[in-house]
């Protein structure tokens, strides 16, 4: 009587082809990511020469592009497999990696909340770094271009912090046009202009600091985006609850397709 209830144990169709779709998104995803990432490098040359990767100091976010494909590819293939095969091992791994991300996340949320300054020091840093590659990337200068732009800023703190790029610096001896300026997507926006002027940062910090207020943002993008959190942290929170309740529902359905296959293979043991 104890092992009567295994006599009709048998994998549930429902959960498995469920498991096996929500898996073909995460890899058909990744598959994306890894053709726009590998794509991107091509057309950098990066695939010619890969040591032009390791000769940026800053962040190239192709980089970024691959690893979340090569992850979403990787965790996709084997739900995908270890559903259609009923394979415990790849149900298991995926189900591992999901927790693991997950907890990763929340940990990283709670760090973030609780240590505050180390935090926004950390992202000085990051930013600073990145100042400094802002010319040897084309995709980290238009990430840079759009931050600033979108945020109404200039700089990790402030415009001076282009002091970081060899190109801008007031102090280098470099004969580049841009020194002593900024990027045009430092510039407050003219609505009368139809067409974005590239150089309207040009000279602008050897003007005084009065003058810069009509002419370039002053705020620093780490004020700004501190200011940016508070006014949309229901957007935030929401997006973080959607990626939490779907990494919740294909860790349930990974267990309950685990104990649906164990408990097949119990009833077969007896």
């Amino acid at each position: 009587m104890h092992y009567y209830r295994y006599s009709n144990a048998e994998v549930s169709c429902w959960y498995k082809y469920l498991l096996f779709s929500y898996n073909i998104v995460f890899w058909v995803t990744g598959v994306a990511f890894l053709a726009a990432g590998l794509w991107a490098w091509s057309e950098k040359g990066v695939l010619s020469d890969l040591t032009k990767v390791t000769g940026l100091h800053g962040l190239d976010p192709v980089v970024l592009v691959l690893v979340v494909g090569i992850v979403m590819f990787t965790l996709g293939f084997a739900g995908c497999v270890g559903a259609l095969r009923e394979n415990i091992c790849l149900l298991k791994f995926f189900c591992g990696t999901i927790v693991f991300i997950f907890l990763l996340e929340l940990a990283v949320a709670v760090m973030a909340f609780l240590f505050q300054d180390w935090v926004r020091d950390r992202v000085k840093e990051f930013f600073e770094n990145n100042i400094k590659s802002y010319r040897d990337d084309i995709d980290l200068q238009n990430i840079i271009d759009s931050l600033q732009r979108i945020n109404h800023c200039c700089g990790a703190q402030g415009p001076e912090d282009w002091d970081f790029n060899i190109y801008f610096d007031c102090k280098s001896e470099s004969k580049s046009r841009e020194k002593c300026g900024v990027p045009f997507s430092c510039c407050i926006p003219d609505p009368a202009q139809k067409v974005v002027n590239t150089q309207c940062g040009y000279d602008i910090r050897k003007k005084s600091r009065s003058q810069w207020d009509d002419q370039i943002f002053v705020k620093g993008c780490i004020h700004a985006l501190e200011a940016w959190l508070p006014r949309n942290i229901y957007i935030v929170a929401g997006v973080f609850i959607a990626i939490s309740l779907l990494q919740i529902f294909g860790i349930f359905l990974a267990r309950t397709l685990i104990s649906d296959i164990e408990a097949v293979k119990a009833s077969n043991a007896f």
